[in-house]
């Protein structure tokens, strides 16, 4: 009897992560599609102009997957990170990791700006340092607790951003405005280029962080115990601090800072399917995509013709919603 209700329960858990896999991905195409339809200029169904074509494959298309990919990397970091760390509060944008990737993003674009990959790669380094950076800050002989972490991504983030502020006195007006808008979140500027650099890095970043999801699961519990497990701690550690800049510093390096998304989305999958990494990192990668989208969608017809950051969307939505989760616990 014990039995049978151990595999009915078990049959009724996949079930339910069937379900909400299946849902997530058939609201992702509905809201693909709602944001391709949607804007400035609303698309009909049928029988677009050359112009609206125009609008829809060389405009709108590429900002919609840009903004996919980036609400999956940054998703994906965070849940990631919070694994890791075993902090609910570890999230690219507080601790650092997204202003690091916009310092490496604003000297390519002050001294590398003919060079097309100097972006990416710069970001990938400031990603990393800072990450490093304050996963050392944090630490100390009796471990590491989520007081020290926040002060210790509140530390790097202004001093990063004190930085940012320094250089943009080398930009021109124009450049100072766009660079600007872009630091609070934009994409509107995508390329198809920017497009495959960020996808590849989400599948890569996603992937890697999938392939460590039961060493990150035993980690949850204390690094100690993982080890004692056989999870061979440092490589772990190595490859999801390598995987969390890689997919920060390409997304922050296509759209800008945009917050909250990594810190979130993470929490909303645990709450639904539960804390294994197996189930949370993919759900994780399609909710953020769903969550940016969403939000670019709203940045984009809000005030039409004009347009909003993504990054103040995404923080109007998140702030609020991340309150309520905490009133909950």
């Amino acid at each position: 009897m014990a039995i049978y209700l151990k595999t009915v329960k078990k049959n009724d858990s996949k079930r339910k992560y069937l379900l909400v896999g299946g849902g997530l991905i058939l609201l992702l195409l509905i809201v693909l599609f709602g944001a391709a339809l949607l804007g400035a200029e609303r698309l009909p169904l049928f029988d677009l102009s050359e112009q609206q074509r125009t609008i829809l494959f060389d405009i709108r298309l590429p900002r919609i997957l840009l903004g996919a990919a980036v609400g999956a990397s940054l998703a994906v970091a965070g849940a990631g990170l919070q694994s890791l760390l075993r902090n609910p509060l570890a999230e690219p944008y507080l601790l650092g990791v997204s202003n690091g990737a916009a310092l490496g993003t604003m000297l390519a674009f002050v001294f590398f700006q003919s060079f097309e990959w100097s972006r990416p790669l710069l970001a990938f380094a400031g990603a990393g340092l800072a990450t490093v950076a304050v996963y050392r800050m944090a630490r100390s002989r009796t471990g590491m607790n989520v007081e020290r972490l926040v002060l210790s991504g509140v530390i790097v983030t202004t001093f990063l951003s004190s930085v940012i502020v320094m250089l943009t006195t080398l930009l021109d007006v124009a450049k100072l405005r766009s660079f600007t808008f872009w630091l609070l979140g934009d994409l509107s500027q995508s390329t198809m280029n920017g497009v495959y650099i960020s996808f590849g890095a989400m599948l890569i970043g996603t992937l890697v962080l999938a392939s460590q999801a039961k060493a990150l699961n035993l980690m949850m519990v204390g690094e100690r115990d993982a080890f004692d497990f056989g999870v061979e701690v440092g490589r772990v550690r190595l490859l999801v601090f390598g995987s969390a800049s890689l997919v920060v510093g390409a997304a922050v390096a296509a759209s800008g800072s945009v917050g909250y998304v990594g810190l979130i989305v993470p929490h909303l999958v645990r709450l639904t399917v539960g804390s294994d990494n197996r189930l949370v990192v993919p759900l994780s990668a399609i909710t953020g995509a769903i969550f940016v989208i969403f939000a670019d969608t709203i940045a984009r017809t809000a005030i039409a013709p004009r347009e909003l950051p993504v990054g103040a969307i995404t923080a109007l939505v998140g702030a609020p919603l991340f309150i309520y989760l905490l009133r909950r616990k």
